[in-house]
């Protein structure tokens, strides 16, 4: 069976207009968008579909972004996933220990245009296609 073209993002995030506006931005794209509200069902799901590319925040209920990102990276199958956090946790300690844990990129909400995050994610994909 041939695999699906369509790369596969799963969106991260708990607040449902973030939510929204994200899930609208790259399913306008070629891609599938799968979404988790919260870090337990994330990592689950991460487990089950293993996406192309995940978008985290990093606050989360249940299971916070940061844990997600250490136990997902310490998955020896899931750890080459890349992830790119979208947080409005701006300070430099936080971007630095996202990175320490695997994430590839760091933006904050708040500074972040859309398409310049979509762009971002469609050159991931791409360099990992």
């Amino acid at each position: 069976m041939a695999k699906s073209k369509s790369k596969v993002i799963l969106i991260v995030e708990d607040d449902e207009v973030i939510l929204r506006a994200l899930y609208l931005s790259f399913h306008e794209g070629e891609f599938t968008i799968a979404t988790a509200t919260d870090g337990e069902t994330a990592l689950s799901m991460t487990q089950r579909l293993k996406p192309d590319l995940v978008l985290l925040d990093l606050v989360l209920p249940k299971k916070s972004g940061f844990d997600y990102l250490k136990d997902m990276k310490a998955d020896p199958v899931l750890k080459s996933i890349p992830v790119i956090v979208l947080s409005n946790l701006g300070t430099e300690d936080n971007k630095e220990k996202a990175k320490d844990l695997g994430a590839l990129d760091y933006f904050v909400k708040a500074d972040t245009d859309l398409s310049v995050l979509v762009q971002k994610a469609k050159k991931v994909l791409e360099k990992n296609s």
